[in-house]
């Protein structure tokens, strides 16, 4: 089994601008931890609920494509359902943005169910510096790639971290397939 898939050309340039400009038009949040808790400490992050916004159900409907075929070549997880919405997170320099090592598996009704996240980077890499998607799958870091549209995929499980971002804005999109428990 893979630990962390790439698909580059996900979301197209024009499907990432069109979610960069929804997230900049609809009301964001301050980012929350699992079980509605915020902690600036360990993330710093604007985010947008897609299912918050209306006529953005075609982003579900790449979503799934992707997932599926991500899932077919390199993980091979028995997956069930999309129990959240899609967020867009904004991670900006003007307050150092990011989100420290962390596990999205956790220990609410859906994030327990996690198995599979899709975060999308939807900016261009040289609009911002710092910022990196960074997975640990072992006692080595991956980061993954910075190309507009590119989806990185991995087990909910591993570690990850969104390293500062300390000039511009980064804005990205997760999402998570669910699925029984791991055996």
């Amino acid at each position: 089994m893979i630990s962390v898939h790439s698909i580059a050309d996900a979301f197209s340039a024009v499907d990432c601008s069109r979610l960069i400009d929804i997230a900049r038009s609809a009301e964001s949040s301050d980012a929350r931890l699992v079980g509605r808790q915020r902690d600036h400490n360990l993330r710093r992050a604007d985010l947008v609920w897609l299912d918050d916004v209306a006529e953005t159900e075609w982003v579900m409907d790449r979503i799934i494509d992707v997932v599926r075929i991500a899932n077919r070549e390199a993980f091979g997880f028995e997956l069930d359902s999309f129990g959240e919405s899609a967020q867009i997170a904004r991670y900006g320099a003007e307050r150092e943005g990011h989100f420290d090592w962390h596990s999205d598996i956790g220990d609410g009704q859906l994030a327990a169910r996690r198995k599979l996240t899709m975060v999308v980077q939807l900016s261009e890499p040289e609009e911002y510096a710092g910022g990196t998607l960074e997975v640990m799958p072992s006692a080595h870091v991956i980061e993954s790639r910075r190309e507009r549209g590119t989806a990185t995929l991995f087990p909910s499980y591993l570690l990850h971290r969104v390293t500062p971002v300390t000039e511009g804005a980064r804005f990205s999109m997760t999402i998570w397939a669910h699925g029984p428990a791991f055996r």
